[in-house]
């Protein structure tokens, strides 16, 4: 029988009624109440002293418990999809939609609420699939290893494509996680 340790939390501000949730996250062990003694530099942990500051205490709502990690995963971003990030208009100070996102606004274009939020959650899971492929081929991987491998092809009018892959590994190589190994047959390693 194996046990299942993982559990999805909420942060809460207890200053309106009822309490509004800044933040959503998983964990395991002490992990939700770690951020009320952790200090950091997240809007997260500022919320934090705000509601310290006007005399409150932050609210740990633990919203279900015995979950896999993957069961944990998928709960954490469909909560984080439903409640949004203040960078689309919704309430958790969570950072899953980088600051860099929102370019151009597209007249007659609807974005639904949370539909970024799941599209950045997304492209984390399958950023961190492909470090972990990376990591564990230190002779390197190609973009096709990516595609085929991880089930990234497309087959869009008939044509296969790689060009997902290629996006992510380009993402990877921009945030330094990834390098380029050039040579005969290119490849990318994980950076230590």
């Amino acid at each position: 029988m194996t046990t299942n340790f993982y559990y999805v939390y909420a942060l809460k501000d207890p200053r309106s009624s009822p309490a509004r949730p800044f933040y959503v996250g998983k964990g395991t062990g002490s992990r939700a109440y770690d951020h009320l003694v952790v200090p950091d530099t997240t809007r997260k942990y500022t919320r934090i002293k705000e509601i310290l500051a006007g005399g409150a205490k932050p609210m740990v709502d633990i919203l279900i418990e015995d979950l896999t990690e993957a069961q944990a995963l998928r709960l954490e971003a469909e909560l984080i999809a439903a409640f949004g990030t203040e960078e689309t208009g919704g309430l958790l100070t969570n950072a899953v939609v980088p600051a860099r996102l929102g370019g151009k606004k597209r007249k007659h274009i609807v974005v639904p609420q949370g539909a970024v939020e799941r599209a950045q959650l997304g492209l984390e899971f399958l950023k961190t699939a492909v470090l972990q492929l990376a990591k564990a081929n230190p002779q390197g991987i190609s973009n096709s290893d990516v595609a085929s491998l991880l089930g990234l092809r497309s087959d869009y009018l008939g044509r296969q494509k790689d060009y997902l892959s290629y996006s992510v590994l380009g993402l990877l190589l921009r945030e330094g996680r990834i390098k380029r190994r050039d040579g005969a047959s290119p490849c990318h390693v994980a950076e230590s």
